[in-house]
């Protein structure tokens, strides 16, 4: 049977909604209710007091507003997580106790990744931001043939537009188009002598000596990657125990801001032309692709942390029991 734990407080109809809502599962989903009141505890009082009533079961997390059916579905999740957990255990505790336990390596990769997997993404998410970082560096140092293959790998999957992207070792960070500009940085078409028109030439152009050369990745790319890397540094440091992010914060705080800065400057442009002309700005993209980044990063990393807790108890339990395999054989 699976444990619910709902956090309540003092005259709160919402908590006693909830509770009726819980008993009317119990022919549903049996479970046993324990109400935890949360009024005079300080650490609960800041964890909960503006979502109460909250219920927690196993892993999964509601917050006020919720439904009956959305009880229900938290509850037959749960139940079904347990049955899964049972299931293992069951199968590495008696259905397979007869047969020798064979630890290969493949078993100690796959637990060396459940245990490690932060640090494998965290390297990756390193390498995949410093090697645009690395071009302009290259470009400077003179090292244009070691530099181009960096700048085309990377344009496969970004845009590199010139005015949309970061400088270093030149006199700005920035050469915005005209309609970008707050007036404090020389516009594109100015510092270059390019049409902001033209898109090929603007994507083509890496820098020279006098203007720095550009990161191989846009404002918004660095950025996203940036804020996801931040999170898995943080959620590392923390030992993994960071919730999930609410959906709908996710939605709110991630995706809508990248999505209104984006889609508002794509819709305004040739040839849509469907709005005013806008041209978003440097911070924005930052903001808005930081924002985005994180979020997404707080969303599903603690996603992937559920999944790897179940991969790590079937390897410890596997690597008992062949440990205690081989300790009978001795």
């Amino acid at each position: 049977m699976i444990t619910v734990t709902l956090y309540s407080k003092d005259d709160c109809h919402l908590c006693d909604e909830a509770i009726e809502q819980l008993s009317k599962l119990q022919g549903v989903v049996e479970h046993k209710l324990e109400v935890v009141d949360i009024n005079g505890n300080q650490d609960l009082e800041k964890k909960y007091a503006l979502d109460i009533p909250v219920i927690e079961v196993g892993p999964y997390r509601l917050k006020s507003p919720f439904t009956s059916q959305d009880i229900e579905i938290t509850l037959r999740a749960a139940v079904e997580r347990e049955k899964n957990i049972a299931e293992i255990d069951k199968k590495v505790a008696a259905g397979e106790a007869a047969l020798p336990v064979k630890i290969t390596n493949a078993d100690k990769f796959s637990y060396w990744i459940s245990r490690h997997y932060m640090l494998v993404l965290n390297l990756i998410v390193i390498i995949y931001l410093g090697l645009p970082f690395l071009a302009p560096v290259l470009m400077s140092a003179g090292y244009s043939r070691a530099a181009m293959p960096l700048y085309r790998f990377y344009g496969l999957v970004c845009h590199q537009l010139a005015f949309r992207s970061w400088f270093i070792f030149g006199d700005q960070p920035v050469y915005p188009r005209e309609a970008a500009n707050t007036g404090d940085f020389l516009p594109f078409e100015v510092a270059t002598g390019i049409s902001e028109e033209d898109e090929l030439a603007a994507r083509q152009f890496v820098g020279n000596p006098d203007l720095g050369y550009k990161v191989a990745l846009c404002q918004r790319d660095v950025a996203i990657y940036g804020g996801i890397l931040l999170f898995g540094l943080i959620f590392s440091l923390t030992g993994r125990k960071i919730k999930p992010l609410p959906w709908y914060i996710w939605l709110l705080v991630g995706i809508i801001p990248i999505g209104v800065d984006g889609f508002s400057q794509l819709l305004s442009q040739p040839p849509l032309n469907f709005f005013p002309y806008r041209e978003s700005t440097a911070l924005l993209r930052s903001i808005t692709g930081f924002l985005f980044g994180f979020t997404t990063a707080w969303f599903g990393y603690p996603i992937v942390e559920e999944s790897m807790t179940d991969v790590r108890r079937f390897y410890r339990q596997k690597f008992e029991r062949a440990h205690t395999q081989i300790g009978k054989l001795n």
